[in-house]
């Protein structure tokens, strides 16, 4: 089980190159990578990009790769000659009007990266084999990080699992309590309003088996049972699990809201309030998991 958020770096260098690649991670519910890498090196975009998306499948991963020239040999620039003759045009034309000497200087030059041309010498798809390792130890630790975190949110979401299903057993114990307390409630109504009603008239057993008709929550209660026994084996597989934990949390809020709008009972009420509760924590945990 692996976290969506995560931080790696990784680095390799060779007698020409060193690569500095960091990756970092947010929650998203499919997968993106978004790359931080040098102008000339804009050709490798698809290539990373596809490397990266082989080690996680939710989550937006940010890429940010830095290649430092250790071989002054294997850099060269050259300057757009035409648009530095025409800004020294521009700029002799004002110094005319102006009437004092406006020279383009070498400081000038190196102020305006417009003016480059030049990039590494070396071909990107030769860098590719120098930036992977880099990229590989980066998502290594990155993939670590996010392992640990999520094995602390396994733990987390096992406990309160836990709760939830002892909330869910005091309410499976109130459950067939409530038609008898309704029995004993209208009876005692009856008696107070000075009918006296016999216990097994007809239209009293009518009504009670219609309230308890009404109030049966096991099928609710099957139900709850079988999405913790789905959510245990969830967090306990290898594969990728977050979309579907997310999807029985639903079903589980479900589920609570049906036993809490059928069971007219004030304990089951208050067992529900806390299940919810519950449950909206185990939710936000659940949308931090791949």
């Amino acid at each position: 089980m692996h976290s969506m958020t995560g931080f790696g770096r990784g680095e390799h260098t060779t007698a020409q190159y060193r690569v500095e690649v960091e990756a970092s991670s947010v929650n998203r519910k499919q997968a993106e990578v978004s790359l931080n890498i040098p102008r000339g090196l804009s050709a490798l975009e698809s290539a990373l990009r596809k490397h990266a998306l082989t080690h996680f499948s939710r989550g937006r991963l940010t890429l940010a790769v830095k290649l430092t020239t250790l071989d002054p040999a294997a850099t060269s620039f050259a300057i757009d000659e035409n648009r530095a003759a025409a800004l020294q045009n521009s700029l002799s034309q004002l110094g005319e009007r102006l009437g004092t000497p406006l020279p383009l200087s070498a400081t000038d030059i190196l102020r305006l990266p417009e003016l480059f041309l030049g990039e590494e010498t070396q071909d990107p798809d030769e860098l590719l084999p120098i930036i992977l390792p880099a990229l590989d130890q980066a998502l290594t630790a990155w993939n670590e990080m996010r392992r640990t975190e999520g094995e602390d949110l396994r733990e987390d979401l096992t406990q309160r699992l836990t709760i939830l299903q002892s909330l869910a057993s005091e309410i499976g114990s109130i459950a067939p309590t409530v038609p008898t307390r309704q029995r004993e409630l209208l009876l005692h109504r009856l008696s107070e309003a000075g009918l006296g009603i016999d216990p097994q008239d007809e239209r009293v057993i009518k009504e009670l088996a219609l309230f308890a008709e009404r109030c049966d929550i096991s099928e609710e209660l099957t139900r709850l049972d079988s999405h913790f026994q789905k959510f245990t084996t969830l967090l306990n597989q290898a594969e990728p699990s977050g979309r579907s934990l997310d999807f029985l949390c639903q079903e589980l809020n479900r589920e609570f809201n049906t036993v809490g709008s059928k069971a007219n009972h004030a304990g089951i009420a208050h067992h529900v309030v806390s299940a919810k509760t519950e449950l909206e924590k185990i939710r936000e945990q659940v949308q931090n998991l791949e």
